[in-house]
């Protein structure tokens, strides 16, 4: 789940494409209905011990983890599960015969085109030749700004990031923004901290662009010099680029100037240049997300000579396009972001992969066929019914808040009353007739949709935002809020056990996809979606006294979180994952208001399988984050992720629960029960 910002380029985390399982299947069937796998269980522990292994231990052990997973959990295994069907939907696609440029026939063609390992082994290098000869052609600094602007039109790593999105003073209105990049490592802090992992990484990051530099033909020791210069370069960039923690404050990164300003603050960057040649002549107001950032891209211009640039577009046009190469730079590729940085031991199967690639270049064209298949209208009718009722538990628990004055909670009310909800798949469908596809090149495929979407983000800049526009697929398994809109979003795909089940208990549901729309929805009001008000702007709604204690409860979550240890004497960060454990804890509190609200006399005192309901309540919830994990991929995500571990987004969260406690009978004296002074009231 997500708090999709839409000033944001690209959204870090796991998503995958899935379908609803058909209820004409009986074994399917009757796994709805048993939705609380006793297997799954691990008795050998007490609840009031250790929630998390009692409740996914024996998941755990029934699901160990694949060679080609970093992370394996019960929501990867619905990806795995469920991926098969979009396969077979593409395959057959790409198996019959369409009218060329028909979406049948680009779905088709550009998942069969990325299959044929022969083909792409045969070519090697050659599919990028053209591109290195260009770079080989730069030379003067003005060319060096249109070829940083050619790198953003076809999504080729660069300098820094141009998109459209929406005006945080403003969300009516789609603005241009600019975002520091330009890093080949995933997070800046890996070029500056002095950790043992984070040296381990740059030196074998510097290893790892030397032999590439020497498998694309270049000289072994200029290929040393070129990858020192590279590191070099990129740490400069590191230093002068915000945290991953400042960039979570919307003002900070809210700094509007008008083309001319720009150009003056970036200096030597010639700005209007870049807007002519990525194809923006009139960009308007531009915000720029990191000004400190490109105030530096002015003293690169100045030191760097053109011969040095030309050897940093090099290496992003390498480490960009050898995924989509032969197999020799794949598999480097991989050897470092996926083994080494992860701890995955092999690569996912081909199929996989362009299923996923299909969906990114090819998504709602895919999506449409897909609802038509496996979408039933009953899934959304019970998600319109679940909606209603968490906001209807929401409005409840900010009524009878003891935080909030009475001013605050009307606003509140206000702003969930005015949250706009997305459910399944769009009611129009994005036109995708003017991509153009080849036969022939798999990276073609990939650059020319890269550019077709460039394009389409552009002819948005400067007009009213579509309200009804989707960012997220139909076929994904994964829920938004986006701050701007003031919406929450729950594709198709995440209709399906172990979050939703057309046939269990409420207990259930709630305990699942419930918790995942209080999850949404309490985004609109964590520490960064409170700062919007009900119509998306960034204007504060607040009393002083209530933002205090907002502060104040927040801390409590900061606290709890950065006292756990995720691995060895490696610490949770607490402020990083704080938006999405306030989301989380939210989620699970107005979902069991919602619960309790629907349970009839005779359903509370009713066992399944021995469980009470909000025994099975917690325990779904649980089901949702049984996970298997690489030590590398826990160091990893503790970095570079927002959201806690699966362990703690369970454990750290019921422990602070009195109905947790009274569910499973916790003590005082037990681990899983935390003192009252320790626990937060939001929301």
């Amino acid at each position: 789940m997500k708090q999709i910002n839409l000033l944001s380029v690209v959204i870090a985390g796991v998503i995958i494409t899935g379908s609803l399982i058909s209820c004409n299947q009986k074994k399917e069937k009757d796994m709805q209905k048993d939705a609380i796998v006793l297997a799954d269980i691990d008795t050998t522990v007490s609840p009031k011990t250790d929630f998390y292994q009692y409740a996914t231990g024996g998941w755990q052990e029934n699901n160990p983890l694949p060679e080609e997973e970093s992370r394996f959990g019960s929501f990867d295994q619905l990806g795995k599960q469920t991926n098969h069907n979009v396969k077979e939907l593409i395959e057959a696609l790409a198996k019959n015969e369409h009218e060329k440029g028909s979406i049948e026939w680009m779905i088709g063609t550009f998942y069969a085109v990325g299959m044929d390992t022969a083909k792409i082994d045969a070519n090697g290098k050659k599919p990028v030749q053209e591109e290195f000869s260009r770079i080989d052609d730069i030379e003067t600094k003005a060319s060096v700004i249109r070829h940083a602007a050619y790198n953003n039109r076809l999504g080729i790593s660069s300098l820094f990031y141009l998109f459209g999105s929406a005006d945080s003073d403003n969300s009516d209105m789609q603005i241009a923004h600019l975002q520091q990049g330009g890093l080949g490592l995933p997070d800046r802090d890996y070029y500056i901290s002095n950790d043992a992992r984070s040296r381990e990484i740059r030196k074998e990051y510097v290893r790892y662009m030397t032999n590439m530099h020497v498998l694309f033909g270049h000289d072994a020791e200029q290929a040393e010099k070129d990858a020192e210069f590279i590191m070099n370069l990129e740490t400069k960039l590191a230093e002068n680029s915000m945290t991953r923690l400042e960039q979570r404050n919307p003002h900070a990164v809210n700094n509007k100037m008008t083309c001319d300003e720009l150009d003056k603050h970036a200096g030597t960057f010639d700005f209007p240049l870049y807007f002519e040649t990525v194809g923006l002549e009139s960009p308007g107001i531009i915000n720029i997300r990191q000004p400190e950032f490109f105030a530096y891209i002015k003293k690169l211009m100045d030191e760097m000579s053109v011969d040095e640039w030309k050897t940093y577009f090099r290496w992003k046009l390498m480490n960009s396009t050898a995924g989509m190469l032969s197999s020799e730079y794949d598999d480097m590729r991989f050897q470092f972001y996926g083994k080494f940085l992860s701890g995955q031991e092999k690569q996912k199967p081909r199929w996989r992969r362009m299923v996923s690639v299909t969906n990114g270049a090819l998504g709602e064209a895919v999506g449409q066929k897909f609802v038509e298949k496996h979408f039933p209208p009953e899934a959304k009718e019970r998600m319109v019914d679940l909606v209603a009722n968490l906001k209807g538990a929401f409005e409840q628990r900010t009524t009878n808040s003891v935080w909030m004055c009475e001013e605050t909670q009307e606003k509140a009310i206000e702003k969930l009353h005015a949250m706009r909800v997305k459910i399944g798949y769009p009611d129009k469908w994005r036109d995708y007739l003017r991509l153009t596809l080849t036969e022939d090149s798999y990276v073609q495929n990939m650059l020319n949709s890269n550019e077709f979407d460039f394009d389409y983000m552009l002819s948005k800049i400067g007009k009213p935002v579509d309200k009804e526009e989707w960012h997220m697929n139909p076929q994904t398994v994964n829920a938004y809020y986006s701050p701007q809109m003031n919406e929450i979003c729950f594709p198709a795909g995440i209709l399906q056990p172990p979050f939703f089940y057309m046939d269990a208990d409420d207990a259930v549901n709630y305990g699942a996809i419930g918790m995942v729309i209080g999850h949404e929805m309490t985004h609109g009001f964590d520490d960064k979606g409170r700062l919007f008000n009900k119509e998306g702007n960034l204007e504060s709604w607040w009393t002083k006294e209530d933002e205090e204690r907002f502060n104040k409860e927040a801390q409590i979550l900061i606290d709890r979180y950065n006292d756990i240890i995720v691995l060895d004497t490696v610490y949770a960060d607490g402020e990083l994952s704080l938006g999405e454990n306030i989301a989380d804890f939210g989620g699970l509190n107005i979902s069991y208001t919602a619960f309790q609200n629907t349970l009839t006399e005779e359903e509370k005192n009713k066992k399944i399988n021995g469980f009470t309901p909000e025994q099975r309540f917690f325990l779904a919830y649980a089901k949702v984050w049984a996970q298997n994990i690489t030590d590398e991929e826990i160091l990893r995500r503790t970095k570079e992720d927002v959201h806690s571990l699966g362990k703690w987004r369970v454990n750290g969260q019921v422990t602070g629960m009195e109905n947790f406690h009274k569910a499973f009978d916790v003590k005082e004296e037990d681990d899983m029960y935390l003192l009252e002074d320790n626990r937060t009231r939001i929301w």
